[in-house]
This record gives structure tokens, sequence and C-alpha cells, in this order.
């Protein structure tokens, strides 16, 4: 039976509900005008009092690990919301079309590799794959980039590219309004990327180029999205521990063949993965020792092999 103070316990969650900075019954993902909502581009103090600031200054407030129940159960209806706009996201388009592209977060917008990873991206999504990645900078906004340039000039995304360059660490002012001015110069409806990024690193900026944006409170959810998602294959650039830790993930899944089948894992960067962090001699050993099995392993510095590779196995 139900008590008036169980009444007034539900009363009272009902009222946490409806005041924490986010909405805990949406069901759609984000924009980055959404997500960025309140911010100005010619006021780059304005980033502390958009949507997405005070959503994370309210989650460090409240406790990544938070020990309220109210704050658990708001966070976890967020997160589930999300789930379910992904799924509707993904019933337009084909599972082997989806390629996930792993990398550090550090990697800065004059680096080279930022560069090259624009322009693989660009060129996959042209081919009709959708791109998926953590959501954040570094590799990750490249990757999102290379996907809101698909369809553009080559000129074009080197000036791109350079319009960046002034801010070349997400540290650095105006990383965020060089972003926006990209893509109010390049404006385009036509191509689609998700990101998946978490609020436990809210410290590291989403990044707006993704047109789809599924932001969560709990990150290992998003980290098995991200690998689960991507059915046609991961591209590995150059991380740390964060990029480690989805290499070995994803290997467990392509091993035990957890969703029937092995999808490429793609390794750029040949000097990076067998010497600075080896850990493509590693896979290969663990292969030959029988440690692991039902790996598809690919080595490279050139975009065009990683298009044909993933080609290939979108055709079979």
């Amino acid at each position: 039976m139900i008590t008036s103070s169980d009444f007034n316990e539900i009363n009272a969650l009902i009222a946490y509900l409806k005041q924490v900075p986010y909405d805990v019954s949406r069901n759609q993902l984000y924009g980055a005008s959404e997500l960025y909502e309140g911010f100005n581009a010619d006021d780059e103090a304005s980033f502390q009092h958009c949507f997405d600031s005070r959503v994370y200054q309210h989650f460090i407030a409240t406790g990544k690990q938070t020990s309220r129940v109210e704050e658990s159960l708001a966070r976890a209806l967020h997160d589930h919301g999300m789930h379910i706009a992904m799924h509707e996201f993904n019933q337009k388009h084909d599972s082997r079309c989806y390629i996930g592209i792993m990398g550090g977060h550090a990697l800065l917008r004059t680096d080279p590799m930022y560069s090259q990873i624009a322009l693989l991206g660009k060129h996959l999504t042209e081919r009709g794959f959708c791109l998926l990645s953590g959501g954040g900078p570094g590799a990750m906004e490249a990757t999102h980039l290379g996907a809101w340039m698909a369809g553009q000039t080559d000129s074009n995304m080197e000036e791109a590219l350079r319009m960046l360059q002034v801010a070349p660490s997400f540290r650095d002012a105006h990383w965020l309004s060089s972003a926006f001015s990209v893509m109010k110069r390049y404006p385009q409806h036509r191509y689609e990327s998700l990101g998946i990024p978490t609020w436990l690193y809210g410290h590291e900026p989403s990044t707006p180029f993704a047109t789809h944006i599924a932001k969560f409170f709990e990150n290992s959810l998003r980290e098995d999205s991200i690998l689960t998602l991507a059915f046609g294959g991961i591209i590995y650039t150059p991380g740390s521990a964060g990029t480690m830790q989805e290499i070995f993930q994803d290997a467990v899944q392509n091993h035990y063949l957890s969703f029937g089948f092995s999808s490429p894992m793609i390794f750029l960067g040949k000097h990076f993965w067998t010497e600075e962090m080896p850990v493509y001699p590693l896979l290969q050993e663990l292969i030959e020792t029988g440690k692991y099995k039902n790996l598809l392993l690919t080595l490279t510095d050139e975009a065009d092999e990683i298009v044909d590779c993933l080609e290939r196995f979108r055709k079979a």
C-alpha cells in the first residue's frame, strides 16, 4: 500500500527531475546548435553559460559517481533516451557502412595526422560510409570535419583546415568559434555523422562538426555503443590510454564473434603502431599463438589502402 509518505517522496523525486538542467525525457539526438545553445561566437566567455557547460557544471557539482538516487535516476533516464534516439538513427543506415575512427583528443589541428584523418573521413563519407567517433576534439573532430566537408572541393577542404588552425588545441581560445565559422562558410545538409561524447570528459568540448550527437553521462555505455555500432570496421589513429582500451575491447568482440562476424581493425600509422605504441606486433603474436582468433588486421600509412579494405569488407 502506498502511504502519504510515499507520495511525498514521489513528488519530491518528480520535482528533482524537473529542475535538472537537462531533459530526462529527451529521446532525440543533439545537434551542435542545441548542445551549444547560448554560445556566442563573438564572446568566448559565453561558452561557460551554454547548455553543454551548464550540464557539465551540474554533473561535477552532483558528483561524477553520484550517491544521490534522484540524480542517478535522472542521468539513467537521459542516457536511455539517447539509446532510443541512436536506434532510430541507425535505422536510416546500412550497419555495414558504419565506420568508427578512434584516436587521441590531444591531436592538434596543425598536425599532419589531423589533415590526413580529415581527408580520409571526407573520402569515406563520399563513398557512402557513415562515420562514428567519440565526438570530442583531436582525431575525433578531424573525423567529423571530413564528413562535414564531403562533396566539397580539395581547395575548400584546405581552406577549412587553415581556418581551424587559428586555435590548434581545444584548450585555445576560438577553438569552438573557428569550427562554427567553417560550418557557416561551408554549410551542408546532405551528409551525416554520429559523435558519441560523454560528460565524464566534459572538459573536452564536443565537436560541432558531428551532425548528430549522442552525449551520455555514463562513459561505459558510450564506449560500448561506439564499438558495437561500427559493424563496418574501426580505424585506429595514434592515441593513448583511451585508444588502447578501445583496441582490446574491440579485439574481444571480434575474437568471440559477439555479433556473428568479425570487422576490420585498421591501424593508421606504421611507425606509431609498431615502434611508439607497439600494439600491432603484439596482436599479431597473439593471433599466431592462438590467444586471439578472427581478427582482421591491417597496418598502413595510406588512405587509399584503408578505403579499399573497407570497400572489400562491405561488398563481402
